[in-house]
């Protein structure tokens, strides 16, 4: 029985969404395991992956700045609320698939997804009951305690606005050095931790609204927890994989044999 899980990649612009969704879908396909490709974002260009499902196929970022005469951010608006009168158009082309995981790359811009009322009618109109968000934080942002503190309010947001099972991800870890991955994941997994290496900052308002984010995320049970990944050696994608199956499947290993 196929089970179609929808694992949508959502984060900042340049976080590595479609580089993730690429390497997911690599890592399937040797695993034996079947998914399929969905791009959701109207001016994608140079995707590293062939998607299985192109949003572009209905909607175009160029032709609706030249039709309505508009600029890239009015365009990119404008495509973002076009997404959900198209939804129905994706969601038959997904089930012609009859696919097990549906890997959904978002548009670049968080934003277009998680803060209009598009992203998230979407992600109920396609599948409320089997729906995870793999939320990236930016490595090179996570590299300060500051920086990854407000990627993790992002990340919060996020949560709050679509009302999802999520997975924090610890994106392009592969460029970080071994002791930058040990430093972030001790932030990730000890909130006093962070809390301290945030005190130790330069005074400034930034520091302050940083120490006080650390509060709210502690109000959210595992938040701050995540997983590195990166495309060396297919990094992080077995552990990603894992807790997909821990949220919908107790646990249990469904790869083939």
């Amino acid at each position: 029985m196929k089970e179609e899980i929808f694992i949508y990649f959502i984060g900042t612009a340049g976080s590595g969404k479609s580089t993730l969704t690429h390497v997911f879908k690599e890592w399937t396909t040797l695993q034996g395991l079947d998914a399929i490709t969905v791009n959701l974002d109207p001016g994608a260009e140079n995707l590293p992956y062939t998607p299985d499902v192109d949003i572009r196929d209905w909607i175009s970022l160029k032709e609706v700045m030249e039709q309505y005469k508009l600029g890239p951010n009015g365009a990119q608006i404008a495509c973002a609320d076009m997404l959900a009168l198209n939804t129905s158009d994706v969601k038959k082309s997904i089930e012609s698939f009859k696919t097990d995981y549906i890997l959904i790359d978002t548009p670049g811009q968080l934003e277009l997804f998680v803060f209009r009322e598009a992203g998230k009618y979407i992600v109920k109109f396609l599948n409320p009951q089997k729906t995870i968000i793999a939320y990236l934080l930016d490595h090179a942002l996570a590299r300060t305690a500051s920086g990854f503190a407000s990627q993790l309010l992002l990340s919060a947001s996020t949560s709050f606005r679509l009302n999802q099972p999520q997975m924090n991800i610890l994106s392009k870890a592969d460029m970080l050095t071994d002791e930058e991955i040990e430093k972030v994941e001790q932030w990730s997994n000890d909130p006093g931790c962070l809390f301290n290496a945030i005190s130790n900052e330069e005074p400034s308002i930034y520091r302050e609204m940083s120490e006080k984010i650390i509060h709210l995320i502690q109000e959210f049970e595992n938040q701050a927890h995540l997983i590195p990944t990166g495309i060396e050696e297919y990094m992080g994608i077995e552990d990603l994989y894992a807790n997909i199956q821990l949220q919908f499947k107790g646990g249990e290993d469904l790869t083939s044999d």
